[in-house]
């Protein structure tokens, strides 16, 4: 990335309808909010709810802290995603190593885990609430405002 252009962010998890849009979500907010426009994204390795809302409970949690996921939509990883973004952002070590798996050879993008930019946080993965209650969605928005403002002090307010 180059000083001159915003940075683009992509957010990944399994089936892009849950912790990937709340990440996407706090990000833009954060963004809008510092009057930045970057490109702000999110997918999932899998693709099987391409084309979906976010979970319901992602969707309540992300509207109880004033963010509006509901218009975001899911998609898997593209390899043209390694082009288009800056930093790609998993939220688990096996979404990781899926998607070191299918960059391809000479990629440009800075493919690592979500918290590793998150103070004292490094290695650790964000949970996937899925199979919880709405406690564990209130734990991952929590994880994705943390990343958030990472991200944002990461490239220092560019764009």
């Amino acid at each position: 990335m180059t000083a001159d252009r915003a940075p683009a962010i992509l957010f990944v998890c399994l089936g892009n309808i849950c912790r990937s849009p709340l990440a996407d979500g706090a990000l833009r907010y954060a963004v809008a909010q510092s009057g930045l426009r970057w490109s702000v994204d999110s997918a999932g390795t899998g693709g099987w709810h391409a084309g979906d809302r976010p979970d319901a409970r992602a969707i309540a949690v992300a509207a109880r802290h004033g963010v509006d996921i509901a218009g975001l939509r899911a998609r898997q990883v593209r390899s043209d995603d390694f082009a288009r973004f800056d930093l790609i952002l998993a939220m688990d070590h096996d979404n990781l190593a899926g998607l070191n798996a299918i960059a391809p050879r000479g990629h440009r993008a800075d493919v690592r885990l979500a918290l590793d930019l998150v103070d004292g946080r490094a290695g650790q993965a964000v949970s996937d609430p899925y199979y919880g209650d709405a406690a564990g969605f209130d734990a991952t928005w929590r994880d994705a405002q943390a990343i958030a403002r990472s991200v944002l002090q990461h490239f220092g307010g560019r764009g």
